[in-house]
């Protein structure tokens, strides 16, 4: 499996990234993408993929760290690597009052004219954008909408935590979704519901390491890439599939989707 959404940059794993990565290809977790979260962010997360083969990265600013310094031109350099397969996250997070959300929105405002003019300058650099949304999903949706340069079957709202009626708006203006370990929750029930929706050529799975460990290992902490498979059997459970032939379609749209190959 991939698990397409990790943070091998955060401090739960220095100096463990080959172990992680090792214990999780043990668990038949063969790739990872981890997500950068500020600009400086990104150059880590480039050289942890520089350092391992089936290790990719996106290059991005999370909205809870809107209010830290960016270097856009460390975030240009990141995403011109090869490895750089993704732009974000970004997005809007509107159920914590800081970042205000009026600087959330200037930088997610400067970060998709950024990367817009990026896609102008070098059709090479066109990538899928990852997308962070807590209770934001008219808003953002409005947004994206209006830069009318990105396609939409190009986004993916990560960890989806909404409701049924979000993850329709999500798909009716044709992104995809991915679910974390929360769907496993007891008292998620509409992520749940939600996930029965989504069509089986737009769902993707992630961790969201080391955030967020699913059922059965939830206690567990921090959550890791091998913990993956959890949520893609919990899913198979929800969707009422077999839960091998779901692994085989998670990793075929995750492939897809990134265009990544699995070594």
């Amino acid at each position: 499996m991939l698990d397409t959404h990790c943070h091998l940059t955060s401090k739960e794993f220095t100096g463990r990234v080959p172990e992680v990565l090792a214990d999780a290809a043990a668990a038949g977790v063969h790739g990872v993408i981890t997500i950068a979260t500020t600009s400086s962010d990104c150059l880590a997360a480039r050289q942890l993929a520089q350092s391992h083969p089936n290790v990719w990265f996106s290059a991005g600013i999370h909205p809870l760290h809107s209010d830290e310094p960016i270097n856009w031109a460390d975030v240009q350099s990141a995403a011109a690597h090869p490895k750089c397969v993704a732009w974000g996250e970004l997005g809007l997070d509107h159920h914590y009052d800081r970042p205000p959300r009026a600087l959330q929105n200037k930088i997610l405002a400067e970060e998709l004219t950024f990367i817009e003019a990026t896609h102008r300058r070098d059709p090479s650099l066109i990538k899928p954008i990852i997308v962070h949304c807590r209770d934001a999903f008219d808003d953002l949706i409005s947004i994206f909408a209006d830069f009318r340069g990105f396609d939409p079957t190009r986004f993916v709202f990560h960890c989806f935590t909404g409701t049924p009626d979000d993850a329709r708006k999500v798909l009716d203006f044709g992104a995809w979704i991915s679910f974390t370990g929360i769907v496993t929750f007891e008292n998620a029930r509409e992520v749940a519901e939600a996930a029965k929706l989504v069509p089986a050529d737009r769902i993707m799975v992630e961790t969201d390491s080391p955030f967020l460990s699913p059922e059965p290992v939830r206690k567990i902490r921090p959550n890791e890439p091998k913990h993956v498979i959890h949520t893609a059997r919990r899913l198979a459970h929800l969707r009422g599939v077999d839960p091998m032939a779901l692994e085989h379609q998670l990793d075929a749209n995750a492939q897809r989707f990134f265009n990544i190959k699995i070594l």
